[in-house]
C-alpha cells in the first residue's frame, strides 16, 4: 500500500487493462466499487443472541462509479477501512475485476485487474484479395499495408467500429471486418494504435474503448524508371530522430505542470482542505492542515505561501506526467506532441524514451558531463550519500530565472506593492497617488493574505537582490529607485548577444526551412546553441538553484492574490480583454493607473513563459558534445512556436525586431524599455 492524500481518506485505486498481448489500457470504461454488508437469515443463539453459525450470509451493495481516464486509471476516495469492497467491470460483453478489498488509514490499496479482450494488430501486405494478404513486418513509404485487429472471438458483436492512428506522414482508410489500409509517405519508424469501441453505452453515458498498439518500420520508397511527361512535388528535408527530444517533452510537460492554472487549482483545494485532496503526500498534508486551523491574521498568508512550495516541490523534476488533478490540466497532448515530433507519439512512448536518455541511474547526461569532470567525489558515493547535495543534482527543477525577470519588467511585483501600499494607508512617493482614492472595503475577505504577506517582507527577495541575479544569470538590468545603482561581481555580459544570435539565426532558418528547393544548413545554428548553453552554464553556482526558485515561489503567490475577485473589485479591471491569466487584468489596470508601460502585460508574460522553455532546452542538453546538424534542425523545429511567439513578444515590448537581417541588437531591454517610456510620457 502506498499513502495517500490526507483529506482523501482511505483510497481503492487501479488500472484496468487489456489480458491479452496488447496489455493496452481500456479508457472510458465504467468500474463500480461494492461494499461488503452482512445480512442475517437464520434464528439467533438462545444464550448470547447472536445468529447461529452458519446464519449469516454476506451480500454487496454498489457503493460508487467511475469511468476510466486514457490511461485505463480509476480512484475511489473516503472509503471506510472497517469494509470489505471489490471493483467491477464490464466492457464487450465481459466482466472483470478484483474482490476481498480493505483499506488502510490514509493508504492507497491498488485493484489492478484485466478484461480478456486479447487485442493485437496484424501488418499485412495489401491485396485486394484477402487470401493473397502475408504477414508484413516492414513497409515502404510510398506504399500501403493493411492493418487487421485479432480479439477475442466473443467479443466480436460487441464492437461499434474499428478506428487506426498512425500519426503524421500516414493516411488511413477504414475497411470492412475490422481492417485498415495505411499509407506511408515517409520512411522512419511508425506507430500504429488500434481503438475498438463498446457497442453498448454504461450508466455514466461513455462507451468503453480498447486500446491495442504496433511499432511498425518504414524503409525507402523503391526507385522506380519511368518515363513521359512527371510532375513533381517537393517536401521538407528530413532528420533523423534524436534521444534529446524526450527532455524537450518533459520540458513543456513540466513548465506547463508549474503554470498559473494547475497552480490555482492546486491551491483552491488547499483552501477548501475539508472536502478536496490535495498533495497526496501525507506530511505534506499534515503541514497544510495544521497551517489551515489558523486563517485569522498572518496563518493564511503562511498557508499559502507553504502551498506554494509544497506545489513547486511536487511538480519539480524531469519527467513526463498528466495533470495532478483529473478535473482538467492535460499536460500531456499526444496529437500536438505527434506533430511536433513528427511522429506518432503517446505519453508511455515519451516516458520511455526520456529513461532512455537519461540512463541508470537515471541523470541528465549535461549533468553526468559536469559531475565527472568537476566533482568525481559524487560519482563515487560521496555527497550523493546526501539526499539535499544529491537531489539537486538528479532532480533539477525545471525552472528559468528570466520568467520572474519578464514578470517583473512587466510590473507584476511593483503592482502588488502599490496594493499592499495604500492597504497599509501610505501614500506613494511624489505627488501623485492614484490609489489614495480607493476605497478599501472590497479588500476586506482578502485581508488577511495582504496584512500577512506585509508583516513577511523581511523573508522575501528585495527588487535589489532579484537585480544582482538577473545580471549574474543574463547580464540583464533593471532601472527604477527600488534598484538602485548596481556594481556586479559578476556579469553575463556576452549573454544576450549569443541569445539573441541564436534566436536571429533560428529565423533564418526557418525561411530557409520553408522552400523545398533548399536544403537548410543546421551548424550554424549548433554553433550558436553551443555557446548560449557555455554562458548559461558560467552562471549555473552559487543561488543558480534556489534563488529562481524562491523568486518564483514568490511571484506565483502575488499573482493568486493578484487573481482573487477581491483584488479584481478593487480595481474596477476590465472584462473584455481576452487575457490567458486571471492575474493579468489587474497588472494592466495598475499600468495604467500609474503611468507606467501601456504594453500589455501579455506580451511579458509570453516572454517569460517561452523564454523559459526556450533557455531550459539550451541549458539542460548536453550540446557541448553534440557534432551533428540534425539534433540542431529537430531542436529548431521542435521549439518553432514558442520562438515564433518569443520574437513577436520582444518586438511588441521593445520595438526591436529580433529577425532583422542586418544587425542583431544586443542592447539591454530595460534601455529600449526606458526609452519608449519617455516617448509615452512626452505623448501625454
Amino acid at each position: 500500500m502506498e499513502r495517500s492524500g490526507r483529506h482523501e481518506g482511505n483510497v481503492i485505486c487501479g488500472r484496468v487493462t487489456d489480458g491479452g498481448e496488447s496489455k493496452g489500457p481500456i479508457r472510458n470504461l465504467e468500474v463500480r466499487l461494492f461494499v461488503q454488508s452482512a445480512l442475517s437469515t437464520g434464528a439467533k443463539d438462545a444464550d448470547e443472541g447472536k445468529p447461529q453459525k452458519g446464519a449469516l450470509k454476506t451480500d454487496y451493495r454498489e457503493h460508487n462509479k467511475v469511468l476510466t481516464d486514457e490511461d485505463g486509471r480509476f480512484r475511489f476516495s473516503h472509503l471506510d477501512e472497517n469494509a470489505t469492497y471489490k471493483v467491477e467491470a464490464t466492457a464487450f460483453g465481459l466482466t472483470g475485476g478484483a474482490s476481498d478489498l480493505k483499506v488502510a488509514e490514509g493508504c492507497e490499496t491498488a485493484a489492478n485487474f484485466t478484461l480478456p479482450l486479447n487485442l493485437a494488430l496484424t501488418t499485412l501486405t495489401c491485396a485486394d484479395d484477402e487470401a493473397e494478404r502475408q504477414p508484413c513486418t516492414m513497409g515502404r513509404a510510398g506504399s500501403s499495408i493493411i492493418v487487421h485487429l485479432e480479439s477475442n472471438g466473443a467479443i466480436t458483436n460487441q464492437i461499434a467500429k474499428f478506428d487506426v492512428n498512425a500519426g503524421r506522414g500516414t493516411s488511413v482508410v477504414d475497411l470492412p471486418d475490422h481492417d485498415a489500409q495505411v499509407r506511408f509517405t515517409r520512411p522512419g519508424r511508425a506507430r500504429i494504435e488500434g481503438l475498438i469501441t463498446d457497442r453498448n453505452r454504461n450508466s455514466l453515458g461513455g462507451f468503453a474503448q480498447g486500446v491495442a498498439h504496433r511499432d511498425f518500420a518504414v524503409a525507402e520508397p523503391d526507385v522506380n524508371m519511368i518515363g513521359g511527361q512527371l510532375g513533381v512535388a517537393l517536401q521538407r528535408t528530413a532528420a533523423h530522430h534524436t534521444l534529446d527530444q524526450a527532455l524537450w517533452v518533459a520540458i513543456r510537460n513540466r513548465t506547463r505542470a508549474i503554470s498559473f492554472g494547475p497552480y490555482r487549482d492546486f491551491i483552491d483545494r488547499v483552501l477548501q482542505a475539508e472536502d478536496r485532496a490535495i498533495s497526496g503526500i501525507a506530511q505534506f498534508d499534515r503541514r497544510l492542515q495544521d497551517l489551515g486551523a489558523n486563517l485569522h491574521g498572518v496563518g493564511s498568508y503562511q498557508l499559502l505561501k507553504t502551498a506554494t512550495e509544497v506545489f513547486l516541490l511536487l511538480e519539480c523534476g524531469v519527467r513526463v506526467a498528466r495533470g495532478r488533478f483529473e478535473n482538467h490540466h492535460h499536460l500531456f497532448n499526444k496529437e500536438e506532441e505527434s506533430a511536433r515530433l513528427d511522429e506518432f507519439v503517446d505519453l508511455d512512448f515519451v516516458g520511455n524514451k526520456l529513461r532512455e536518455y537519461l540512463g541508470q541511474p537515471p541523470q541528465l547526461p549535461y549533468i553526468t558531463r559536469v559531475v565527472e569532470a568537476s566533482f568525481p567525489e559524487l560519482s563515487h558515493g560521496g555527497l550523493c550519500c546526501d539526499r539535499v547535495v544529491s537531489c539537486k543534482i538528479n532532480e533539477p527543477c525545471l525552472i528559468e530565472l528570466i520568467w520572474s525577470y519578464w514578470h517583473e519588467e512587466g510590473m507584476l511585483a511593483q503592482s502588488m506593492n502599490a496594493i499592499n501600499r495604500r492597504f497599509q494607508n501610505v501614500r506613494a512617493p511624489g505627488d501623485r497617488d492614484p490609489l489614495a482614492h480607493f476605497e478599501l472595503d472590497p479588500l476586506r475577505r482578502v485581508g488577511n493574505l495582504l496584512w500577512g504577506q506585509i508583516q513577511d517582507e523581511l523573508n522575501l527577495l528585495s527588487v535589489k537582490r532579484r537585480a544582482y541575479e538577473y545580471s549574474h544569470h543574463y547580464g540583464l538590468s533593471l532601472y527604477g529607485r527600488a534598484a538602485g545603482s548596481m556594481r556586479p561581481a559578476d556579469n553575463r555580459s556576452k549573454f544576450l548577444e549569443a541569445f539573441h544570435n541564436l534566436l536571429h539565426l533560428t529565423s533564418i532558418f526557418y525561411k530557409e526551412d520553408n522552400d523545398t528547393t533548399v536544403i537548410a544548413d543546421g551548424f550554424p545554428l549548433l554553433n550558436a546553441l553551443k555557446e548560449v548553453h557555455l554562458i548559461l552554464a558560467q552562471g549555473a553556482h552559487n543561488q543558480f538553484g534556489d534563488l529562481p526558485w524562491t523568486a518564483r515561489a514568490e511571484m506565483m503567490t502575488q499573482q493568486y492574490i493578484l487573481a482573487r475577485p477581491e483584488i479584481r473589485e478593487f480595481l474596477q479591471s476590465r472584462h473584455m480583454v481576452p487575457y490567458k491569466e486571471a492575474w493579468m487584468p489587474q497588472v494592466d489596470t495598475m499600468k495604467t493607473l500609474q503611468g507606467w508601460s501601456d504594453v500589455t502585460i501579455t506580451h511579458f508574460r509570453d516572454l517569460g513563459v517561452y523564454g523559459e522553455q526556450v533557455l531550459l532546452s539550451v541549458r539542460y542538453g548536453d550540446w557541448i558534445d553534440v557534432t551533428d546538424e540534425d539534433s540542431a534542425k529537430n531542436w529548431a523545429r521542435y521549439w518553432r512556436p514558442e520562438i515564433q511567439q518569443y520574437l513577436h513578444a520582444y518586438r511588441a515590448v521593445t520595438g526591436v525586431d529580433l529577425t532583422n537581417p542586418d544587425t542583431v541588437d544586443a542592447t539591454v531591454p530595460a534601455v529600449h524599455l526606458q526609452k519608449r517610456l519617455a516617448v509615452q510620457q512626452r505623448a501625454r
